[in-house]
C-alpha cells in the first residue's frame, strides 16, 4: 500500500523524472518536469503550512498543495495515456497522489469546520463565541 507522506511521495517523482529523462523524449520530458514540480510542491506547501500565521493561512497552504496534488492526476494521467510508461509503473503514484488528494482535502475540511466553530461569527450580526473568549 502507498504511504500518504507528501516527502516519500516527493522521491517517487524524482525518480519517475530520472527515468523519464533516461528516455530522450522531449515530450517525456516536459511532461515529466511538470509531475516533478506540481509532485515536489505538494510537500513543500503541506511543509509550509505547519507554520501557518492563522487559520487562513494554514487552510490556504494545504488547498494550494491539494491542487498541485490535482495536477499530479493530470500528469499522471497524460504519462499514461500517451504510453510513456506502462500503467503498471504508474499505478501505485496514482493510487498514493489520491491518497494525498482524500487527506489533505480532510484536512482542510476538519480546519474550516474547527475554525467555523471557534472563531468565526456563526451569522453576521451574532456573538462572537465562547471558545474565541475562553468562557462557557
Amino acid at each position: 500500500m502507498a504511504t500518504t507522506s507528501p516527502l516519500p511521495a516527493g522521491v517517487r517523482a524524482v525518480r519517475l523524472y530520472r527515468a523519464l529523462a533516461e528516455m530522450k523524449d522531449g515530450a517525456a520530458l516536459i511532461i515529466g518536469k511538470q509531475f516533478l514540480r506540481s509532485a515536489t510542491s505538494v510537500g513543500a506547501n503541506v511543509a509550509e503550512a505547519q507554520e501557518a500565521e492563522s487559520a487562513a493561512d494554514f487552510i490556504h497552504k494545504n488547498s494550494v498543495a491539494q491542487k498541485e496534488a490535482r495536477e499530479c492526476e493530470c500528469w499522471l494521467a497524460l504519462l499514461e495515456k500517451a504510453e510513456f510508461l506502462p500503467p503498471n509503473r504508474l499505478a501505485e503514484l496514482k493510487q498514493e497522489t489520491g491518497e494525498l488528494i482524500e487527506v489533505i482535502t480532510a484536512i482542510i475540511v476538519s480546519r474550516k469546520r474547527n475554525q467555523r466553530g471557534s472563531q468565526t461569527l456563526s451569522r453576521p450580526g451574532h456573538k462572537l463565541t465562547h471558545a474565541m473568549w475562553g468562557t462557557h
